[in-house]
């Protein structure tokens, strides 16, 4: 009996323990962590897009004639001006079309004087002279398509631009319509990006700051290109199958360094007129949703879903879940859980946001 008695007592007094221990830990001072309020700043964010570098004129040249290649007097590469030959067609054919069709011409003529003699003495009728002005009507426009074709077999330069490859060989056969060449006029560049519909949308009802309309480009190098470019057209349909639509930039090239086919990247810059930043530092991700821990009166966590607008460097600007004057938590986010008391340090955003390149996971 004496040994149950002594038994029971000890459960007791071990039982008494635990409650001790558990009410030391429940008093626990909570623990204190650093906090801090949203920032309210007008700002903007530069938005990328991959692109696609186009000349503002680029044309194939191609043989308006047949006939064996004369002459080239140009090379690949080459920047060639306004009305500079470029490639010869042998003209021998064309040439003598032309002296038989001048020939048929005067003979048309000499006939339409006889004619017209004989008509101012009544000889011929009104209607054998009007026979053969016509007649020589017909001829001279023989002339006139002989010269045309023998045009053809000099090939000039329509416009200054840089010459691409040969496609042809001195000698060779050419066919009517076979390709040459072609040459780019890359005085101005045309660059081609798409932008998703709500961005779209965005533009479109911003578009009265003109600053709106200025972009820079990123060169394949990584360099941003020297001239800033200013979108002036948008394509008339989206793309259903992408949700896109495709915006052109002009940027001028006065120094011909960007050519025809080139690659790189867009950036427009969209402003965010009074907007709610905080720390990116100060969210985290469950299920590819972003929260915060919102500190309340009480000193408890609140676990709250925001929605991000756009992305700064260390920032989020928030669409929607914070408003002015929030306490938000920004460290200790992996210790804590929602409806932990703790106690904060509470920092001004300004003062955060000048040390947030400093800080590292």
């Amino acid at each position: 009996m004496i040994i149950k008695t002594r038994a029971y007592l000890s459960l007791i007094i071990i039982l008494l323990s635990g409650c001790q221990t558990t009410e030391t830990e429940t008093h626990e001072a909570p623990p204190k962590l650093e906090a801090t309020t949203p920032l309210w700043e007008d700002t903007e964010v530069t938005k990328e897009y991959v692109c696609q570098i186009h000349a503002f004129r680029h044309i194939e040249v191609r043989a308006l004639e047949r006939g064996y290649l004369q002459n080239i007097f140009v090379d690949e590469g080459q920047l060639v001006h306004q009305g500079q030959s470029m490639f010869k067609i042998m003209p021998n054919i064309y040439q003598a079309e032309l002296l038989k069709s001048q020939a048929e011409a005067n003979t048309m003529n000499i006939e339409y004087l006889n004619t017209k003699g004989l008509a101012d003495q009544k000889i011929v009728s009104p209607n054998e002279l009007a026979l053969a002005k016509a007649k020589l009507d017909k001829a001279n426009a023989e002339v006139k398509l002989a010269e045309t074709h023998l045009g053809f077999t000099s090939i000039n330069a329509p416009f200054e631009g840089i010459m691409d490859h040969l496609n042809v060989r001195t000698g060779s056969l050419v066919e009517e319509g076979a390709l040459l060449t072609t040459l780019s006029d890359i005085s101005k560049l045309w660059v081609y990006f798409n932008v998703p519909e709500s961005e779209y949308l965005d533009f479109k009802s911003q578009k009265a700051d003109e600053a709106i309309t200025k972009v820079k480009l990123r060169m394949a190098n990584g360099r941003v290109y020297n001239t800033d470019g200013t979108i002036e057209t948008i394509e008339a349909d989206f793309d259903n199958t992408a949700g896109n639509i495709e915006f052109r930039a002009t940027f001028a090239n006065p120094d011909k360094l960007l050519r025809h086919g080139e690659t790189g990247t867009i950036l427009m810059k969209k402003p965010y007129k009074h907007a709610l930043l905080i720390p990116q530092k100060a969210t985290f991700e469950i299920l590819d949703k972003t929260y915060v821990y919102v500190v309340k009166d009480d000193g408890k966590l609140e676990q709250r879903l925001v929605k991000i607008g756009a992305e700064l460097p260390y920032l989020f600007i928030i669409k929607e879940g914070l408003k002015d004057g929030d306490k938000i938590l920004l460290e200790g986010l992996r210790k804590v859980h929602a409806g932990d008391k703790v106690d904060i340090d509470l920092l001004p955003p300004e003062k955060v946001r000048s040390e947030l390149k400093l800080y590292t996971e």
